[in-house]
């Protein structure tokens, strides 16, 4: 690995480079270098305890190689997710888990105990979690630069070969030439305050489709998360044992976690504030549950109020794709894109090969993050490795949509000025449950001609290569997303998974296929097969 600093700027030259330190960064970056691979890791905060993952707990898919419970384990979501998801890779992914988990255990991860004594490996607590990840990662000799986003992937005409960026905290710009770059950059929550979520704005999605790459499934992105109002913490699953309660106490009909979360959306659009107690826990459970999540519990104790007892109000919290399974679009088992020498991984990538076009917290999430990471840096690897000699030979330029001009260059054009303004705009869009939740044709169209109109502003923009350049290019991310998910909202006329149409409120047996789009300026999107396999069970059955 070359490491130099030119005119104030670090340049380095790697085999394998990784955008994003979460879960599947990390694991990306450890699986690469064990393929002997030179590594640089650059994430957008600090690597170990930025994003969504770090200050939280979190459940894993994980289960043991047995025939019966791998196949329960599949059919736990399949229907719910529009059977948009591949027996094949949710094999894959369901073994790669269970050896990644073990491989935790092994390297000192505190796995409590089952009654029998055995390790408890169905759960991850995301401090200790990223710790590790962090550890393990410098212990396999990776470079890891924090606090360093990236502004723009460098390309020629053979594919991908690296990125620049700039260190926010010092205003280094940064460049990083390389054989193979993973994103690993998560989804998209558009600011929304999640707690963990504020660095995933989609800049990943906005980097690979610049290159011209697709994406898969990004009507499914509207997912929304049940939260105190005065809260950033949304642990859903702890709401499976509340019930919800007009102010008086009368109860709200309908409204739950898992299947009445339109019911609680509904009522607030009516403005009826809708409150929770956490009354369906058993006294045996109380205490559980404030050891596994012990930062749900902190908000409500800093007010004194008991959530066992006391009713609290709520709100339903924007998650996007971060809990949505829409993504960058992967075509082979090494999770590669369409673009020579790009890969995704995480949240990043699209998650229907394992969970259609539904998924919640944790769970299918968490695998995911840790298999498509080691799956991504292994073919990373391999791709660079494959490159050998001709690697040091490029001529890379931009694959930016935005002009990248030097801090006070861009005038008057300057895009930081306009950062805030972009931001709440397309929030305005993306945040009403009356234009995101309950989806029609109408409010789609006059969304994205608002929305498109921002990005046709934004392009004529010069980003600065600053930390304010940074949260411009967040920007830029979270205007394509959005479009990219309603144009995809649009083309699928039909309710399925998480993305419901009011004005097409049944499943269409035709419509069973994903939806690929890309493009930016012009977005476009088709269907594409799902190549549905088969079950062990009906193996046999043949």
């Amino acid at each position: 690995m070359a490491i130099g600093t030119v005119n104030g700027s670090i340049r380095l030259k790697a085999d394998v480079l990784v955008l994003g330190g979460g879960p599947a960064g990390t694991w990306a970056a450890v699986s690469a270098a064990a393929k002997g691979a030179k590594v640089v890791l650059a994430d957008k905060g600090y690597c170990g305890s930025s994003g969504a993952t770090a200050p939280s707990g979190t459940g894993v898919w994980y289960v043991k190689p047995d025939a019966r419970l791998r196949e329960e384990a599949k059919a736990s979501r399949y229907e719910m997710g529009g059977r948009l998801a591949e027996h094949r890779w949710m094999d894959r992914v369901l073994e790669k888990t269970y050896e990644n988990m073990n491989r935790l255990g092994h390297e000192g991860y505190p796995f409590p105990k089952e009654d029998d004594g055995s390790p408890h490996r169905r759960g991850l607590q995301g401090p200790e979690y990223m710790k590790l990840m962090r550890k393990l990662t410098k212990k396999a000799g990776v470079k890891i630069l924090d606090h360093s986003p990236a502004l723009e992937l460098l390309v020629d005409e053979y594919g991908v070969g690296g990125a620049s960026g700039v260190q926010i905290q010092t205003g280094t710009p940064w460049m990083v030439e390389a054989g193979a770059v993973v994103i690993a950059t998560g989804g998209c929550a558009f600011l929304s305050k999640a707690l963990g979520c504020n660095v995933l704005t989609g800049d990943g999605y906005l980097l690979a489709a610049e290159t011209g790459a697709e994406l898969s499934g990004m009507e499914f992105s509207n997912a929304y998360a049940i939260c105190p109002t005065f809260s950033s913490v949304t642990k859903t699953a702890f709401y499976s044992y509340a019930s919800f309660y007009y102010e008086d106490g009368t109860p709200v009909e309908g409204a739950g976690s898992k299947r009445g979360r339109s019911v609680i959306a509904r009522k607030l659009m009516e403005g009826r504030q809708v409150y929770a107690k956490l009354d369906l826990a058993s006294e045996e459970l109380k205490p559980l549950l404030r050891v596994n999540q012990t930062n749900f519990f902190l908000p409500f104790d800093r007010r004194g109020i008991d959530p066992f007892n006391d009713l609290f109000p709520v709100t339903l919290r924007l998650e996007g794709t971060v809990r949505g399974t829409g993504g960058i679009r992967i075509v082979d088992e090494s999770c590669a894109t369409s673009v020579p020498g790009l890969y995704a991984a995480g949240d990043a990538a699209t998650r229907e090969l394992i969970c259609g076009g539904f998924t919640g917290g944790g769970s299918h999430n968490a695998a995911w993050a840790m298999s498509s990471g080691s799956f991504a840096g292994e073919g990373a690897a391999a791709y660079a490795n494959k490159l050998g000699e001709k690697a040091a030979s490029r001529k890379l330029r931009s694959a930016s949509s935005s002009q990248i001009a030097d801090p006070g260059a861009a005038g008057s054009l300057s895009a930081s000025a306009r950062t805030e303004e972009i931001v709440r705009a397309v929030q305005e869009e993306v945040t009403p449950y009356d234009r995101n939740l309950f989806r029609t044709e109408q409010k789609l169209n006059d969304s994205l001609e608002r929305i498109d109109g921002i990005w046709k502003a934004q392009r004529e923009l010069v980003v600065e290569r600053s930390a304010a350049g940074a949260k411009a290019r967040e920007a830029a991310a979270m205007t394509a997303t959005a479009r990219w998910m309603y144009n995809s909202a649009l083309a699928r006329t039909e309710s399925r998974g998480m993305h419901k149409r009011e004005d097409y409120k049944g499943t269409d047996e035709n419509q069973h296929h994903r939806l690929i789009s890309g493009g930016l300026d012009r977005v476009w999107v088709k269907p594409e097969a799902v190549n549905e396999g088969k079950t062990a069970k009906e193996e046999a059955v043949l």
